[in-house]
């Protein structure tokens, strides 16, 4: 039970504390006297948010001098599956890329493993950089509820979900870009009677999860949201736009649209297929797109989910630093640098989505095209952030529901039951506390 969790987290922050795990301060001194600024993050060398935390970490460099960064790039799994464990560690990070929401930051939070950035949000003027949407996520109550309450958490970039595709396949099989769902499902039919399978996802790892909720807000409204990730009311999951989003998908596989082997593929693998032209299309985030920016051979794109006017997004992940950080105002410095105008331009000239740039400053077309489009979702309340949020453990649920969906084990009701028990009891929980 998650106050349980809650009591035995804050029993080991005590006992680290008594062991003198966390007695060093704020200085970032280790053991020897050395100054030591420890950083983890988990995007790819390549990314954008990759390049610009590379360049922020020089500027540190400069700006401090003897302060050794021991940085180590994760693997999002591990982090996803371990950070209670690992903020807790001595070998932990002083600061380090977490995903936003509920579940995650907002349960560590909770549980007291994070620090509150609070008062450093508004000396360092982190509150006048970030809108009020994008501080949704970094802002939790004490149940660990986003949107309200203290800062635990700084994004620097946004994300959101898109449709990508290889428009040499596209012109190849005569396919025009859609514009609404049914065109959507039309061009899928052409590909498909083409032998291509037209849409690529990896049941594995969070695409399935996603594609799911795309399908369901194109059925659904800023109430339903606000119910299913801020418990604003109580959540049907037999009725639309769930029950649409299920039986759509379980259609999709059936027709082939997506093929019963990616039920173990994961998100690697997914995008890896569509950077070899292997995919005419992958429903998936922003996140990707400096990468395939640099890597793709062929020409290709990027649209809206066809005719949604919700589409999965928020601020990117957050900047967290663990309260048994040894150098926390150190990782308020950095955090500070990420936010900086250069480091933001950055960001969006290496296909990210930056949330403090200078427009004047991103060169590129197709990275115009990217903060264009986030911003249009933005700008018309349309970030509807992901569904693995609203409750901790929520991720794995979601994982294994939709493995069998698209393997076929599992009919849409069975995966709509499968999924409902832990997000009510999850949500009944956090109410309860």
């Amino acid at each position: 039970m998650q106050r349980l969790r809650r009591v035995a987290a804050a029993a080991v922050v005590a006992a680290l504390a008594a062991t003198g795990v966390t007695a060093c301060g704020d200085d970032g001194e280790d053991g020897s006297g050395a100054k030591v600024l420890k950083l983890w993050h988990y995007e790819s060398a390549n990314s954008a948010m990759g390049v610009a935390w590379d360049r922020a970490i020089e500027i540190f460099k400069q700006e401090h001098s003897g302060v050794e960064v021991r940085f180590e790039r994760k693997a999002f799994e591990q982090i996803q599956q371990n950070a209670g464990m690992i903020i807790n560690s001595s070998e932990g990070p002083d600061i380090m890329e977490y995903n936003k929401g509920n579940a995650t930051a907002g349960l560590l939070s909770s549980q007291g493993l994070l620090t509150d950035l609070t008062a450093e949000a508004t000396k360092r003027g982190w509150d006048k950089a970030l809108s009020p949407s994008l501080q949704t996520t970094a802002r939790y109550d004490d149940k660990g509820v986003m949107g309200s309450g203290n800062w635990f958490g700084v994004p620097n970039y946004g994300e959101y979900v898109m449709v990508y595709y290889n428009k040499d396949l596209f012109t190849k099989y005569g396919v025009p870009v859609p514009t609404t769902l049914d065109e959507m499902t039309a061009a899928m039919d052409t590909f498909v009677g083409k032998g291509v399978t037209p849409l690529g996802t990896a049941g594995a790892e969070y695409p399935a999860g996603q594609l799911f909720y795309q399908l369901a807000l194109s059925k659904a409204d800023r109430a339903f949201v606000d119910d299913y990730q801020l418990y604003k009311n109580p959540v049907d999951f037999h009725a639309d736009p769930l029950k649409y989003g299920a039986e759509t998908f379980a259609q999709w596989v059936g027709k082939g649209y997506v093929s019963k082997d990616s039920a173990s593929a994961k998100a690697e693998d997914m995008g890896t297929a569509f950077i070899a032209g292997k995919t005419p299309m992958i429903v998936s985030g922003s996140w990707w797109y400096g990468r395939f920016k640099d890597e793709i051979k062929f020409n290709w794109d990027t649209f809206l989910f066809p005719g949604n006017k919700l589409n999965a997004g928020s601020s990117g992940n957050l900047w967290v630093v663990p309260a048994t950080s040894k150098a926390k105002n150190l990782a308020y410095d950095f955090v500070d640098i990420t936010l900086r105008p250069e480091v933001q331009a950055l960001i969006g000239n290496n296909g990210g989505v930056p949330v403090a740039a200078d427009p004047t400053k991103i060169s590129d077309p197709k990275d115009k095209k990217l903060i264009e489009n986030f911003n249009a979702v933005s700008g018309q309340d349309g970030l509807a952030f992901y569904p693995d949020w609203p409750v901790p453990g929520y991720y794995d649920v979601l994982v294994s529901g939709f493995q069998g969906l698209i393997n076929r084990s599992r009919s849409p009701e069975q995966v709509l039951d499968a999924i409902a028990k832990p997000y009510q009891d999850g949500v009944a929980e956090i109410k309860r506390d």
